[in-house]
């Protein structure tokens, strides 16, 4: 993976690559939306809703870019206050014979039905399958009752292969998740992965 990116600015949106000193704005974005994400999102410490928490996880988060297993993504409007409004994830970055990721992503409750995910998500999956990342295929899963998130991996191009039975543990018990992915469009049929990343 080329070196890391700090910022990719879509015509709503600012995606901010993870860093440790916007803690305090995730913090308040976790809090803001732990309720309406519990259904959807696996159980967090309650650390992670603290800023000293999260500046913990943020740090993380980037010793993980820069070692090229994840890339973080933080959704601000461009034309905000400053709060974070959501975000996205490709996680599981696998090289050789796989070279693909998982994506998870979530957004502000109040932020919901703009379309403001699906542009923060197309920049993503640009940055994904473009030089930089390079990637042949991106997962990602969700619950079949989330309706509108799977709407979402349609409009943008994932292909729903399969149902995870009990695949995740949320909101108490173990949740079956469908399971989509989208393969790099322009990818060369029979090329194979670029061994040397």
């Amino acid at each position: 993976m080329s070196p890391r990116l700090e910022r990719i600015d879509t015509p709503r949106l600012a995606l901010r690559a993870s860093d440790s000193t916007m803690a305090a704005a995730v913090a308040a974005y976790l809090q803001r939306n732990c309720a309406g994400h519990a259904p959807w999102n696996p159980p967090m410490a309650e650390s992670l809703f603290t800023t000293d928490g999260q500046a913990e996880r943020l740090a993380a988060a980037m010793r993980a870019e820069t070692e090229g297993t994840q890339i973080g993504w933080w959704m601000f409007r461009r034309d905000g206050n400053g709060d974070v409004i959501g975000h996205a994830r490709l996680s599981q970055i696998s090289r050789g014979p796989f070279c693909s990721a998982m994506l998870g992503y979530a957004i502000d409750g109040a932020y919901e039905g703009q379309g403001l995910m699906r542009e923060a998500l197309e920049a993503v999956l640009a940055d994904a399958f473009g030089p930089r990342v390079g990637l042949h295929r991106v997962q990602a899963n969700a619950r079949p009752e989330n309706v509108r998130s799977l709407a979402l991996l349609d409009r943008l191009g994932f292909r729903r292969e399969g149902l995870a039975l009990a695949y995740l543990f949320i909101d108490g018990d173990w949740r079956d998740h469908v399971m989509t992915a989208k393969i790099h469009p322009l990818w060369p049929i029979g090329q194979p992965p670029p061994w040397n990343r």
